[in-house]
């Protein structure tokens, strides 16, 4: 299951704080800040989902993901890689190091993490 861009939104500012009430979340957002139904509604779907979970403080829910960023991020990645570069991650990373205008500096970066991998392997 896949998150709107709204509620990745809203996702990555519970990632940022951890755990949150409500009026934390709406604290973060910059101006115009969205209407406390709009987060109320966003953070049912995502419960809904299962991408977050709450716990009850009287009648306060404080929010915190079930879902760790960099697991999220990694299934859009691969499909990203499955969908667009025929499950090709050398294609990807082609398309990525000449379509991105990385720099000298970042290409080498990225050379080094890519000869510490193959040392791993």
């Amino acid at each position: 299951m896949q998150l709107s861009k709204t509620e990745e939104e809203l996702m990555n500012h519970l990632w940022k704080l951890e755990k949150a009430f409500m009026k934390e979340l709406l604290d973060v957002y910059p101006e115009p800040k969205p209407a406390n139904t709009t987060i109320a509604t966003l953070l049912k779907r995502m419960t809904d989902k299962g991408f977050i979970d709450y716990k009850l403080f009287g009648k306060s829910r404080q929010y915190y993901p079930l879902v760790k960023k960099k697991d999220y991020f990694s299934k859009h990645v691969n499909g990203l890689i499955k969908n667009f570069f025929n499950d090709s991650a050398s294609q990807f990373a082609s398309f990525f190091t000449k379509e991105t205008n990385l720099t000298k500096e970042e290409l080498e970066d990225l050379k080094t993490l890519i000869d510490s991998e193959i040392k791993n392997k």
